[in-house]
């Protein structure tokens, strides 16, 4: 027994203990689905670094430790860690006021961000509080996802029309766009196109990677002064210490790291939540937060920037039959053997190969057909989502502005809700049923009877709504004897709520009104006998059942209802 505790704690602490035991034929498999992850990671690598404003080889790095890291703690073990296109556009416009892209200073606050969101997360799930990052509705995180879509697409666009080292304000000033780089660019966009249709689980990017790099070394491109990825360092990653920063410099990337920890967690719930349900298993959202939040801790050691779990690639890893988290340590194995031996080979890579690889990936995010079927469901949030969408534009490079809108959006709605709760008269339906009596039209049950229903909480928000309800009701009807409160969708009464309960029950005694409760939920029962105020009484009746309700609701107001 002791065994098996002990056994518990450590697969709590070390999740990669439960991977199942690996023999020839589940290797096999594993490493087929690694080398193809591999293929397109490395290439997406250097394109998202390139993206961040980072040495184009930290792209690689951010792709190897930090997946190793990630797939031993975390609990979703079939996705794919590392750099992807949010992210690196949310480190670029984290850093873009302090320092300039490529610099030392640019590479120290990207760890430092790296850092500091993979704390956040940390204690976010070492304290269970998952659920915390729920708070970001499916409206604000599409409204941002396809604005940071749209800004991303349009960072690329210099590179890939041979504008290299310009912004997109900046197009129509210096010289001409360099025609072959236009070549290279949409040659590869059309091709990883026509792949991304056709044979979605080929990793195409690398072919088009090797592809383009032969073209380019045997027609010179850049010896004639061609934007390529150059030199890139081959070894390794080594221990990378930031050092330390300003205080106003930390506290200004607070915000920005925020940021980044939502966004990588929704990145991640995106992905996890399709891995758990194939496997038929919960989804652990605190054990992948402590998993992610150590990969950018990896990440930032590596000397690289915040990284996430994307949600292409763990696609592509699920589809080339990926069981366990075996196959991103073949991953992991191929991607080191090619920072030791492969690197020269991405020398000739055009820069606009790059660009297009970045765009390719954006073209299933932007859907604006989504704006149109949230608008015919919910107004409301199609208006939020609009607005998040609108304001990560417009205050770009600063984009979290517009998820904080968002935010502050859905949250205002969510309490003007609470604070406004449905609280209608019933009458009985055809059917056997209480309902709604002006949706319906439905007679009230007795002429003296105000018999009403409360969906929501009894508590701080909502209680003064049914005292003010029921005190309109024996203003408007003076010749009512008897409440009925049908209280099963109750459940939930803080002490405000019983305070005002009390409240109630004293006025319609001092009217000489009964007071009939039905259905009340244990938990609200409980607390209302703490609170005393359910001690019995001439004037109070209280009933398990709506059915034995009505019944006594009947026999007790026969006199009334046969009333002409």
């Amino acid at each position: 027994m002791a065994l098996s505790l002990n056994r518990e704690k450590l697969e709590r602490w070390f999740p990669f203990l439960t991977w199942p035991r690996p023999d020839r034929a589940l290797l096999t498999g594993e490493a087929m689905a690694g080398i193809t992850v591999a293929l397109m990671v490395i290439p997406q690598g250097v394109a998202y670094a390139a993206l961040a404003g980072m040495p184009l080889v930290t792209g690689v790095y951010a792709s190897l430790l930090p997946a190793l890291i990630g797939v031993l703690f975390s609990a979703s073990t079939r996705l794919s860690v590392g750099p992807t296109a949010l992210s690196s556009l949310l480190v670029a416009a984290s850093i873009g006021p302090f320092a300039v892209p490529g610099s030392s200073e640019w590479v120290q606050l990207a760890v430092w961000l790296a850092l500091m969101s993979g704390a956040i997360q940390l204690v976010l799930g070492f304290g269970g509080f998952g659920w915390v990052l729920r708070l970001v509705n499916s409206p604000v995180l599409m409204g941002f996802t396809q604005a940071a879509s749209v800004l991303i697409v349009l960072s690329q666009v210099p590179a890939l029309f041979g504008f290299t080292g310009r912004s997109p304000s900046q197009l129509l000033q210096g010289p001409m766009p360099d025609l072959i780089a236009i070549a290279f660019g949409l040659g590869s966009l059309a091709a990883l196109w026509v792949a991304k249709q056709r044979i979605p689980r080929f990793p195409a990017p690398m072919l088009v990677v090797g592809a383009t790099a032969a073209l380019s070394a045997l027609f010179g491109y850049a010896l004639k002064g061609g934007a390529v990825v150059g030199t890139l360092p081959s070894g390794l990653p080594s221990f990378y210490w930031p050092g330390l920063l300003p205080f106003d410099t930390f506290g200004a990337l607070l915000l920005p790291a925020i940021m980044i920890t939502l966004v990588s967690f929704l990145e991640t719930a995106s992905s996890a939540k399709v891995d758990n349900a194939r496997a038929g298993r919960l989804w652990n959202e605190n054990q992948d937060l402590i998993g992610q939040g150590l990969a950018k801790i990896a990440s930032a050691f590596s000397g690289a920037f915040p990284t996430s779990s994307s949600f292409s690639r763990s696609a592509i890893n699920l589809y080339a039959g990926a069981q366990t988290g075996w196959a991103t340590v073949a991953c992991v194995l191929l991607i080191g053997a090619a920072l030791l031996w492969a690197m020269p080979l991405l020398y000739h890579v055009p820069q606009s190969v790059l660009a297009a690889i970045v765009v390719i990936a954006m073209f299933g995010l932007v859907r604006p057909q989504q704006f149109v079927a949230l608008w015919r469901v919910s107004r409301i949030e199609a208006v939020t989502a609009g607005v998040t969408f609108v304001l990560t534009v417009l205050t770009s490079p600063s984009i979290y502005w517009g998820v904080l809108a968002g935010l502050l959006m859905s949250l205002g709605h969510f309490m003007y809700g609470h604070l406004h709760p449905r609280i209608i008269e019933v009458g009985l339906h055809p059917d056997g049923s209480l309902r709604d009596r002006g949706i319906w039209n439905l007679p009230a049950l007795a002429p003296t009877l105000y018999a009403l229903r409360m969906d929501a909480p009894l508590d701080f928000a909502t209680a003064s709504t049914l005292e003010r309800n029921i005190t309109t009701a024996l203003a408007e009807r003076p010749n009512l004897t008897d409440v009925c409160l049908f209280a099963q969708p109750i459940n939930r009464i803080d002490v405000t709520g019983s305070e005002i309960f009390g409240a109630v029950r004293r006025l319609l005694e001092s009217k000489g009104v009964r007071l009939h409760l039905s259905g009340l939920k244990l938990p609200v029962q409980l607390l209302l006998e703490r609170a005393g105020l359910l001690a019995p009484g001439p004037l109070l009746f209280v009933y398990r059942t709506d059915a034995e309700a009505l019944a006594s609701l009947e026999v007790s107001l026969s006199p009334q209802t046969e009333a002409p």
